[in-house]
């Protein structure tokens, strides 16, 4: 028997429950249908939903229709509680979209539309309540497409003009109609599975009509679930039923079994091993033990006690931060004498079921500030407690929950050395487009910083809620990449990581020019046509942007966005001056830049150099004890150059030193030939064509003289080919060619840096002879003695010319580099080499075309 999944998605008051009944009722699930006036709807179980007649919480049902074994899960239609609608989006194979046939497509339609999109749920549409008046077929359908997009087809028809219709929004579909004038029912399906279709259907579901042709439709169409044999599994919800913990879950491949050791890792990055202890099979309020649940069973599990929703088990991958997010924060005050850690512990198991409801503890202030959707999820919070904990809470006036970004691209960094303890932390902080979140990234190479520390690190960016330096407010829209990063062999332990890494962050966020963003929502107000110019003005003054009044009888529908800030409160206005007829829908619609941002500023009155908990400095080590260094004066002290300053080469002094390559490469025929392999064939005289610009200036900077004899650049040749990817390919394909290849493009590189630079190859020509020393061009290559290895010519030459001159090794042999540093020697991995190579062509490219 074929399994599916699907979920009912709707606006609020859009029949959504009532479409569920009927579906159970023509099943045979149900033996009577239930209303959500009556408070007796199978579906909504808790006294919260009976009390408020509205849906609050998703839940599923199991019932069997031409042979196909369905799971229905209700959601939400409220706009408060779309966070746990996006969740059990995630587990649908099909979800049916619920349209008003008097209103037709509303705002928070339209941001369910982006949700399923999202995460590419195939779509049934069903018009409803087409049995009242003013309920219009084309009015419908031309809301679908002008506000939803194209796709959507009506299916009330005849099949020739279903097909016809299908065929302009998928090609298979055509050719096929096009050949026999038809579409058979496969085709049509996997044009649904694809999201090219939307099927629409129209009727009453109060009323049953047209439910049992859109339910022989679904049977028909619905995407089957296949078992890949792997198992895999999806975590939608977390909840709690008779003190027990049930994490509920789709099964999306293989099997779950009683007993059966499920390994994960919690929110925390703890690893676990839990056994599954029991399996419930929910319909409604009642529910099923069962000893497995197979491929496509929605179920709940006992026995796993730090789960999430979104977490994916076996082959499934994590879902994705999110769409919605709170918009409004509270603070919560007790009306009894309670403790607030006692407290807070209860929100916290609360903020595990639903991950929206985002819960802060101030330790400075001892207040718990929680932000939500909106005000109808205050009052189910309340309620929840006093059954649950039997706690009676309130909250203070609410604020708007702000979040900060950065305007152009920083570096941070974070030093952490106390005694006995060492960390250096480099990041790159990148905005990122709006609505984008938090993405984390590194380029740090592995020769730099070994791959355990680099994960670590990128653990510990995820792992906190990083506030901003305007107002305090969590940052969003950036990419925070590791660039570098330094470790210690005997003292860095995983805590200096973690410190180096917040420490990081905000000393990025203190250099960046910060913007502070504000949540927005998209909203539709109706209200009589003698009130349009007062709703205009309003939100004009409200800094909204709303679209040309549209004309519905006596009443204009005007439909725009403004910030969250500004509409708070404006539904109570609109009844006083419309005398109770007007309406104002609003939907969250993302975050954009602060509209009145100094004033907020002014309110807030944030220093970050007070925030403590969240500090920019970094802590260095000097005579045996740690000392604070502010967050601005750290760059001069880091261990590692700064990133920005590293990176930043002078233009008169590039131009210098390129021109004087090139010079010296015209006045010598054979390196001129190796110039010209390299950089292209001169074609004006090369005399000319070097001479010194009329207004180049020379810098007058020189470095400073260490030692006193010249640099040394000793290179491991074989490490470097083997550790460079173009070089490595060459040699794949002839280890000569790579030879080369690499020869002529260090001649080019000392011609620019100007030191003594002796290239080390194994021996490989030269069995039973001394070692082998030849002068190309102006670089040396060294072929070793038999049984001489190029580490040990290159620790014993890097020894002996220590002495005197400053040596740089180039190699990412771990050992050698530690040999090396204990002969006075620098140490350069193969890819800063690599590099630094690059940075000197890309220079004497730029100096060759400002000089045509």
């Amino acid at each position: 028997m074929k399994k599916t999944v699907i979920g009912i998605i709707a606006h609020v008051d859009s029949g959504k429950t009532t479409l569920s009944e009927a579906m159970l009722y023509l099943s045979g699930k149900i033996r009577k249908v239930g209303r959500v006036d009556h408070g007796d709807a199978f579906l909504d179980t808790d006294m919260i939903e009976k009390y408020r007649g509205i849906t609050v919480f998703s839940k599923p049902a199991e019932f069997e229709y031409k042979n196909t074994s369905f799971t229905l899960l209700d959601t939400p239609g409220h706009v408060d509680f779309s966070a746990e609608t996006e969740r059990a989006l995630q587990v649908l194979d099909l979800a049916v979209l619920v349209i008003s046939g008097t209103d037709g497509v509303q705002s928070h339609t339209q941001t369910l539309w982006r949700l399923l999109k999202r995460y590419n749920v195939p779509t049934f549409v069903f018009v409803n309540k087409m049995d009242l008046d003013g309920a219009d077929k084309t009015f419908v359908m031309n809301s679908l497409e002008g506000r939803l997009g194209s796709g959507f087809v009506d299916f009330c028809r005849m099949k020739s003009e279903v097909a016809e219709d299908c065929a302009l929004f998928d090609e298979n579909i055509m050719n096929e109609f096009l050949e026999s004038g038809s579409m058979s029912d496969k085709i049509l399906s996997d044009a649904v599975a694809h999201r090219k279709v939307f099927p629409c259907f129209f009727g009453s579901a109060l009323k049953s009509q047209g439910i049992e042709k859109f339910m022989n439709a679904i049977a028909e169409l619905a995407p089957c679930v296949y078992d890949s044999g792997t198992f895999g599994a999806k975590v939608y919800k977390i909840s709690e039923d008779g003190g027990s913990r049930l994490t509920f879950m789709k099964i999306t491949g293989g099997c779950l079994k009683v007993r059966d050791l499920v390994d994960y890792t919690s929110a925390d990055g703890e690893s676990f091993s839990e056994k599954v202890s029991r399996i419930r099979i929910y319909s409604g309020a009642k529910y099923r033990n069962a000893d497995k649940a197979e491929t496509g069973v929605v179920c709940a599990v006992e026995g796993l006690t730090k789960t999430y929703a979104g977490q994916g088990f076996g082959f499934e991958q994590d879902s994705a931060k999110p769409l919605l997010e709170p918009v409004l924060t509270y603070r919560v005050e007790p009306v009894f004498d309670l403790d607030m850690h006692t407290l807070l512990s209860y929100f916290r198991v609360l903020e595990n079921e639903d991950p929206q409801l985002h819960v802060d503890w101030n330790e400075q202030l001892g207040e718990i500030h929680v932000s939500i959707m909106g005000e109808v999820q205050l009052e189910i919070l309340k309620s929840i407690f006093k059954r649950r904990f039997d706690i009676d809470i309130d909250f203070g006036e609410g604020s708007i929950a702000y979040k900060e970004t950065i305007e152009k691209t920083v570096y941070g960094y974070g030093h952490y050395e106390p005694l006995r303890h060492y960390a250096e932390v480099h990041l790159k902080l990148e905005p990122l487009e709006r609505g984008k979140g938090l993405r984390f990234a590194t380029e740090c190479s592995e020769d730099t910083l070994d791959k355990n520390w680099q994960r670590l690190i990128l653990t510990h960016l995820q792992e906190k809620k990083y506030l901003g330096v305007l107002t305090g407010s969590p940052i969003t829209d950036m990419k925070i990449t590791l660039v570098s990063g330094r470790a210690h062999l005997k003292h860095t332990e995983g805590g200096d990581f973690r410190q180096a890494t917040y420490r990081a962050v905000r000393q990025g966020l203190r250099n960046a020019k910060s913007v502070l963003l504000e949540p927005y929502y998209s909203f539709t107000l109706e209200v009589p046509q003698q009130n349009v110019g007062r709703a205009i003005t309003d939100i004009q003054n409200m800094g909204g942007v709303f679209s040309q009044p549209e004309v519905s009888g006596e009443f204009s529908v005007i439909k725009g966005s403004a910030p969250v800030a500004e509409m708070r409160g404006y539904q109570s206005q609109v009844i006083s001056y419309t005398k109770g007829v007007g309406k104002l829908i609003c939907t969250s619609d993302g975050y954009r830049e602060c509209h009145n941002t100094e004033v907020v500023l002014e309110e807030y009155g944030y220093d970050p150099d007070r925030d403590l908990e969240n500090t920019a400095d970094s802590v260095f080590c000097s005579h045996g004890a740690g000392y604070n260094v502010k967050w601005n004066e750290v760059p001069d002290k880091l261990h590692i150059p700064p990133e920005d300053k590293r990176r930043q080469v002078s233009q008169p002094q590039t131009y210098a030193r390129a021109e004087d390559f090139v010079r010296r490469a015209v006045s010598d025929k054979e390196l001129m030939e190796i110039f010209e392999r390299t950089y292209g064939k001169i074609e004006r005289d090369k005399y000319y064509a070097m001479r010194r610009p009329e207004k180049s200036v020379k810098s007058a900077s020189k470095l400073k003289q260490i030692y006193s004899g010249v640099e040394y650049l000793l290179v491991d040749g074989y490490n470097i080919i083997f550790s460079w990817d173009e070089l490595k390919k060459a040699a794949n394909e002839s280890l000569d060619l790579a030879r080369s290849m690499l020869v002529n493009r260090l001649c080019n590189y000392q011609g620019y840096k100007q030191c003594e630079l002796i290239l080390v190859f194994d021996a490989y020509k030269v069995k039973e002879q001394e070692r082998v020393v030849e002068n190309y061009h102006n670089i040396s290559i060294v072929y070793t003695k038999e049984a001489e290895t190029a580490d040990t010519y290159i620790e014993r030459t890097a020894h002996k010319l220590s002495r005197e001159h400053k040596v740089r090794v180039a190699t990412s042999d771990g050992m050698e580099q530690v040999i090396i540093m204990g002969s006075g020697a620098f140490r350069m991995s193969a890819q800063e080499l690599h590099e630094d190579v690059i940075r000197v062509e890309k220079e004497i490219r730029e100096y060759i075309s400002n000089m045509k």
